[in-house]
């Protein structure tokens, strides 16, 4: 269960901090990712999160990506732990069991994107627009190592010119990632054309001479039939994933109070202007 409170840390507060983890961390914690944590990581654990499996989770990926305490609050209020490695994909088939799984752990499903606001009705230009309009928050929800590589990339096959709607290299798994974007449901085509466009670049910019690996393709749609999904991926032979996502005006009216406002998951970063 995830928790939510914002009380401000007294002297009072922190007295029984100090009891909770005691209670909590009976033991040596020297060699667990909590110990690695500053203070207010750790607050930020027992006010949020009472499962201790749960806060185990976060307490290792805020200590093995660095995140700050409020990149860990953000990724504690949208889920994270729900979402990771959801997306069905193919790559038990298409990569090595280590990079499948480090694959696995770079992506989510659905990716929550209620920080664009964005009518019911949008359009793909708009939601690409919108994404790169708020491109530090896209990063954030992407996960650590994304770099940006560009929008409407430029690709050539034949005679033929084509243009990736997001580019992104993995730093950590030394790969380019391929998003399109689809704001209806996934349909077998649209793997298609998103197998093509991962051929393309890994033959025109991958350079594994440099230790660049097998390009990854992920359609963002936000529906999809995941028995189509699963005939639509078989046999194919490049690593892609079909990931859906939400915003906020998208949810029922009953459930929007019980999510975190656009206040809430805000960050101190400034947005990266648009490229």
């Amino acid at each position: 269960m995830v928790e939510f409170s914002d009380r401000p840390p007294t002297a009072e507060r922190n007295l029984v901090y100090t009891r909770t983890f005691a209670d909590e961390f009976p033991k040596p914690i020297v060699q667990q990712p909590v110990a690695q944590l500053p203070w207010g990581h750790f607050t930020v654990l027992l006010d949020r999160l009472s499962d201790t499996a749960v806060r185990a989770w976060y307490a290792e990926q805020a200590a093995q990506h660095g995140w700050s305490r409020a990149t860990l609050t953000h990724h504690i209020s949208n889920r994270r732990h729900l979402r990771v490695g959801n997306a069905p994909n193919n790559f038990p088939s298409t990569l090595a069991t280590h990079e499948s799984d480090l694959a696995h752990s770079i992506l989510q499903d659905p990716y929550n994107l209620d920080f664009l606001n964005l009518d019911s009705e949008h359009s793909e230009r708009e939601l690409e627009d919108a994404l790169i309009g708020r491109l530090t928050h896209l990063l954030s929800e992407l996960g650590v190592g994304f770099a940006f590589a560009g929008r409407q990339y430029k690709i050539t096959a034949g005679e033929h010119d084509y243009f990736l709607d997001l580019l992104f290299f993995h730093l950590g798994l030394r790969r380019f990632v391929v998003f399109e974007l689809k704001v209806g449901q996934a349909e077998p085509e649209h793997i298609g054309k998103l197998h093509c466009y991962v051929n393309v670049v890994d033959d025109q910019l991958r350079k594994p001479e440099n230790g660049d690996s097998a390009t990854i393709g992920n359609l963002l749609a936000a529906t999809r039939d995941d028995i189509v999904v699963e005939y639509a991926l078989r046999g194919v032979e490049s690593p892609l994933a079909m990931i859906t996502y939400t915003t906020y005006r998208q949810l029922p009216d009953d459930i929007r109070p019980s999510l975190p406002t656009a206040d809430d998951l805000a960050h101190s970063l400034r947005d990266v202007p648009r490229q």
